[in-house]
């Protein structure tokens, strides 16, 4: 399939692009390029194909939910750079 220029600034202009007239040579090139290897992409035969969900064959491994306390506040905060006695202190951010 060949894109003409009229093609090229009409899906430009759906994409909201700017295109140099010095530019246009090469992506009516590149856009050349992807659509021929589309027509190979097409050719190939994928009537006994089943669609890939995912690639792996792996099943998740779920687990329950539970909220765990793996560490302390003190320890929380031990490292934080401004705190008080028991929150993180950031600066204002909302004027």
């Amino acid at each position: 399939m060949k894109i003409d220029k009229e093609s090229l600034k009409k899906i430009a202009n759906l994409a909201r692009l700017e295109i140099k007239p010095e530019e246009e040579a090469g992506i009516l090139a590149s856009m050349d390029s992807v659509l021929t290897w589309m027509e190979q992409l097409n050719e190939v035969n994928t009537n006994d194909v089943e669609p890939l969900t995912h690639i792996l064959d792996e099943v998740n491994n779920w687990r329950e939910d539970v909220g765990v306390n793996s560490m302390t506040r003190e320890e929380a905060l031990a490292n934080a750079p401004s705190k008080n006695a028991s929150y993180l202190m950031v600066p204002k951010v909302i004027e």
